[in-house]
């Protein structure tokens, strides 16, 4: 079996999924034929994972299918090989839903915090000893390391499981139990998506929690939030979580209630949590340089930076919030929330860096850039610059004088040179800590 693109990180899940199933799992990723040497292709390589160039060599006799995702060209040289051989082309989906067939599973969807809550909901099944199987969309910290990506865990026959909206993958899912934790216009506008989730939730066999629930197990619910970190009540037990952001303390709730219908109890969920050590790039702290705080997160559409900006800005002297759309498509039809998001930096004591949009190639409609959004910002208010490339992030946060008790808060999604620019965007002119 081939499967190509390995940097993304739905497609490293699917593959070390199949590994764990027994499978023989190739494949290809154009930023290893380029020299990179992303963390991940090495992981996977020390995995048993073996890779091909990405010019249709891996697709050899014997292999019963290319698995792709939704961001892979038709004409990509894998995909042609695949169609000159008579090879299968599937979706990445149709394989996880291949493996979970036959287990309980239990499905986390939601426009946000989807990958945070099937961590979470991993780590207490884990802790309260269900041996689960996890298949997320994001590292967990807790089975991070050098040697492990962190974002699957191989475990028994109760699975849990990401399922995307994006692309309406979800819809290949049969879970047993689900949870949708929000819903907000991202990749649809926000009557699409609800017919969307709609459509999914008839597909879930027992309950589905959540959005379209109307359960009010959220309220009554009054967190004390600070930097570090957050405390609250919730059917008396204390919960204490090392993740910042009201918004986490919802991820939270959302996967002790999916856990509870897995027969684990609050006080269980409450213990595990307590040791939850949060998600690869949602909020996660990359630097601190001169008592400078550099934080990393995947926030790409106005909800999920709102969230980010409001769990960092109040606890930060100056933020300075450096930003890549990961399309072109979706800055355009995001382009007034974008606005209003950012907006909450008007006033110029914080600053926004705007990166080029992310161009994956193929035939996007490139007719509008970070400038729109730049635009808009700068006409209400927010001190704005659009930066050409890393080094030009680099050399403006040099000229804006931070000092101790700032924040730089670097966001975005598809692009795997984030996470580098979040850990060395502050070198060359202060002491790292």
């Amino acid at each position: 079996m081939a499967v190509i693109e390995w940097h993304r990180v739905g497609m490293s899940a699917v593959a070390q999924s199949a590994l764990g199933a027994g499978l023989s799992v190739s494949g290809s990723d154009r930023y290893h034929d380029s020299g990179e040497a992303l963390p991940v292709l090495g992981q996977l390589g020390r995995a048993g994972v073996t890779l091909y160039p990405q010019d249709g060599s891996g697709v050899r006799a014997g292999t019963d299918a290319v698995v792709v995702s939704t961001a892979i060209e038709a004409g990509n040289p894998d995909v042609l090989a695949a169609a000159a051989s008579g090879v299968p082309v599937v979706h990445r989906s149709v394989l996880l839903a291949k493996l979970v067939e036959g287990r309980s599973c239990l499905a986390v969807a939601g426009t946000c915090g989807k990958s945070t809550v099937t961590g979470m909901a991993g780590w207490i099944l884990e802790q309260a000893g269900l041996d689960p199987t996890v298949v997320n969309g994001a590292p967990v910290a807790n089975w991070q390391s050098e040697s492990d990506v962190g974002n699957v865990r191989i475990g028994g026959e109760l699975w849990v499981i990401e399922a995307d909206e994006s692309d309406r993958s979800l819809l290949n899912y049969e879970p047993l139990h689900a949870v949708i934790t929000n819903m907000s216009a991202d990749h649809f506008d926000l009557e699409e998506t609800r017919r969307v989730f709609e459509a999914f939730r008839t597909r879930v066999c027992g309950r589905c929690i959540g959005a379209l629930d109307g359960s009010p197990y959220l309220d009554g619910v009054s967190p004390e939030v600070g930097a570090g970190g957050s405390r609250f009540e919730f059917r008396g037990e204390t919960f204490r979580l090392a993740l910042p952001g009201a918004h986490n303390v919802e991820n939270a709730l959302h996967a002790v209630m999916l856990c509870e219908l897995a027969g684990v109890s609050v006080a269980q969920s409450a213990a595990a949590l307590a040791t939850f050590r949060g998600i690869h790039r949602r909020l996660e702290v990359a630097a601190r340089v001169d008592g400078i705080t550099v934080i990393d997160d995947y926030a790409h559409n106005p909800a999920k930076i709102a969230a980010a900006l409001a769990a960092v800005q109040p606890f930060a002297g100056r933020l300075v919030a450096v930003w890549r759309p990961h399309g072109y498509g979706p800055l355009r039809s995001m382009l007034d929330g974008l606005a209003a998001a950012f907006g909450v930096l008007s006033g110029g004591r914080h600053r926004v860096l705007l990166l080029p949009v992310y161009d994956a190639g193929g035939t996007a409609d490139r007719s509008i850039g970070s400038e729109a959004l730049a635009s808009r910002l700068a006409a209400g208010g927010v001190d704005v610059a659009c930066v050409a490339d890393y080094a030009a992030v680099r050399q403006a946060l040099r000229e804006s004088a931070l000092t101790a008790g700032d924040a730089v808060l670097v966001m975005g999604a598809r692009d795997p040179g984030l996470p580098s620019l979040a850990r060395s965007c502050l070198d060359g002119s202060r002491r790292r800590r």
